[in-house]
């Protein structure tokens, strides 16, 4: 259990505000905490030699969630404003999601695996999303913090499992946004007819192949949005929904141009009927469920939403409405974009790198429209960067407060009422990226750690149900249910991966091998999650809104993310490797020592009484 402020009156806490937390408990529990173990480097020698202990004590050690919302977020001093609404939300998952990947991601899902099959991929892969956004909003509606995954584990894995998957999301962040910041360079000089990465980019000579190129621009972007989203969440949002409604009338009247100049024919004839074949799934099922693998990465965004929970008016109205919302439409978008795609051309004569824009630089008098696209595309860019730097830096916000990185991260400017230290900081840390590291191959890698956290959340809110939090154990819950729960959470796993490997490793032929194993894993998922439901009941029901459908909603989750976690190349789980033993070594050498003080120094209020429990009894 987190200890890491002094003492807040059981009133403050109870209403989860921390306004009565004085401000030298927070400097207690988030600052002059870690002096102990770094105070010199004999001080931090004996801590190192601690280490075993310490990791034993914190690793699994696991915030109640009213502490999570009283006494770790006044580590922050001042709070973010409650300012957003439902539409807020609506606008910001749409900004986060549609940005210029799906004009790429369209063309190759259909063109290698589903063809015109590629409408049924996207509401598949839309699903799957929703899912998982299920998850998500009730952790988001109960724990109504800015930390979004990062908290939500936290509180029920523990601090170990919470500091991994909050540290590989942020630099899958740092990165991405780095390489979408470029890229926005080269779609902006496309919609004003420019050779942008020639004539716009500075060559270095002397450095490196890839690190050569110096983008200002890109550099520009990411400053720029940086000042807007310290400047204030709300008026980010209002710049948010305008880039946003003009780049959805952007999609609108590409979809309607598609369908204008489409040909119908297209969505079942090839264009060689002799290499390709023909029909609507002309690669069957296998195709459709590949081409879903693909265009998934396109709905990647909608967990940035989750970390605005701490600034949002109603939350238990507000964010079922806006991430879930969000969602639908985008899946709406996504699907009229890859039918009028497919009525343009024929599956086999797409171009997988530019589908739309090659569709029309093909006709006579429609040739402007790929200038269109490309203004539209960058449009897209600057919404999903200010959405994503938007969810960054509240990550990076509540890994500050919960005392296993500097505290100064943490807080929380009191004139913006928003995180400016993380936010100017990452912001920087980006833009030296984008300055001069091609990182394009990365976003091809991106995704891996999205996905395992979207498979973490799923595995939480299961656990969580059917064992109580910390809390709720702490006031005598029987927590009878943990190792049924956790054995419950391994096989089904284990189903979802043997699934998965049959899929993607069995030859289809001989005929009807690879079926019967595929069958034979989808029925042992089956009974697994009905067993676990008819033997093991639920220790907690969410008192504002919960997952529908429980265990089977986040049970369906878990699966598709295993199988889409499947999907991904070798370099992809290299890089996560590499990142998560960068991330653990961080944590044997600081965080956890860092935590460890934190504990230590909390277990002492300002008067010199002990805390004896979670409701600050003071003796």
């Amino acid at each position: 259990m987190d200890k890491g402020l002094a003492l807040a009156s059981s009133d403050d806490v109870h209403q989860g505000h921390p306004s009565g937390v004085t401000a030298s408990a927070i400097g207690v529990g988030a600052g002059s905490s870690s002096s102990s173990s770094f105070a010199s480097w004999r001080a931090y020698g004996r801590a190192l030699a601690q280490t075993p202990r310490r990791l034993s004590r914190r690793a699994f050690a696991a915030t109640a969630p009213r502490e999570e919302m009283s006494r770790v977020r006044a580590r922050s001093g001042a709070d973010m404003a409650r300012a957003l609404r439902w539409w807020d939300l609506v606008g910001l998952g749409l900004g986060g999601m549609v940005g210029a990947g799906v004009f790429v991601t369209t063309g190759r899902a259909a063109r290698l695996y589903a063809g015109p099959g590629v409408v049924v991929s996207y509401a598949i892969a839309g699903l799957c999303a929703l899912l998982s956004a299920f998850c998500y909003t009730e952790f988001a509606v109960d724990l109504p913090v800015a930390g979004g995954a990062f908290s939500y584990l936290r509180v029920t894995f523990g601090e170990m499992a919470a500091f991994l998957t909050g540290a590989n999301l942020i630099m899958e962040y740092v990165f991405s946004n780095a390489a979408v910041a470029r890229s926005f360079t080269a779609y902006l000089g496309t919609a004003v007819g420019v050779d942008a990465p020639s004539q716009w980019r500075i060559t270095v000579h002397g450095l490196p192949e890839g690190f050569n190129q110096v983008d200002l621009v890109a550099v520009a972007v990411i400053l720029l949005i940086s000042v807007c989203i310290c400047y204030s969440t709300k008026e980010s949002s209002v710049v948010n929904m305008v880039l946003t409604a003009v780049h959805v009338a952007f999609i609108l009247f590409i979809i309607g141009m598609g369908f204008r100049h489409g040909d119908a024919r297209n969505l079942t004839r090839p264009a060689d009927p002799s290499r390709s074949p023909g029909g609507f799934f002309p690669h069957g099922a296998v195709g459709v469920f590949n081409g879903a693998a693909m265009v998934y990465l396109s709905y990647i965004g909608y967990d940035a939403v989750s970390t605005m929970a701490e600034e949002v008016e109603r939350p238990a109205r507000d964010i079922p409405v806006g991430v879930s919302g969000s969602v639908v439409l985008v899946t709406v978008l996504y699907c009229l974009m890859a039918a009028s795609m497919s009525m343009l051309l024929p599956y086999d004569a797409i171009d997988p790198e530019a589908p739309f824009s090659g569709a029309f630089k093909g006709r006579e008098r429609s040739a402007w429209v790929s200038n269109v696209i490309g203004a539209g595309a960058s449009l897209g860019i600057l919404t999903s960067l200010m959405v994503a730097m938007l969810g960054q830096a509240r990550y990076l916000c509540v890994i500050g407060r919960s005392g296993v990185m500097p505290a100064w991260l943490a807080r929380v400017n009191p004139r913006t009422a928003t995180p400016v230290n993380a936010s100017a900081f990452l912001g920087v840390f980006t833009a030296a990226l984008a300055l001069f590291t091609e990182l394009d191959i990365l976003l091809n890698l991106v995704c891996i750690g999205t996905l395992f956290v979207f498979y973490m959340v799923a595995n939480a809110v299961v656990y969580r149900r059917y064992v109580g939090s910390v809390s709720e154990l702490a006031r005598g819950g029987s927590g009878g249910a943990r190792w049924p729960t956790l054995v419950f959470l391994l096989v089904f796993s284990l189903a979802a991966l043997a699934f998965t490997l049959a899929w993607k490793l069995v030859p289809p032929e001989p005929r009807g091998v690879r079926a019967g194993l595929l069958a034979a894993c989808a029925a042992l998922a089956v009974a697994v999650v009905a067993a676990f439901q008819a033997l093991v009941p639920q220790a907690r029901v969410p008192e504002l809104w919960g997952v529908p459908g429980m265990p089977w909603v986040p049970a369906a989750s878990v699966f598709l993310n295993v199988f889409l976690l499947g999907s991904l190349d070798r370099p992809s789980y290299v890089r996560f490797a590499i990142f998560s033993a960068a991330a653990l070594l961080v944590y044997v050498l600081y965080s956890v020592h860092a935590s460890y003080d934190a504990e230590e120094s909390g277990r002492l209020d300002v008067d010199g009484g002990k805390v004896q429990d979670e409701a600050c009894t003071v003796v």
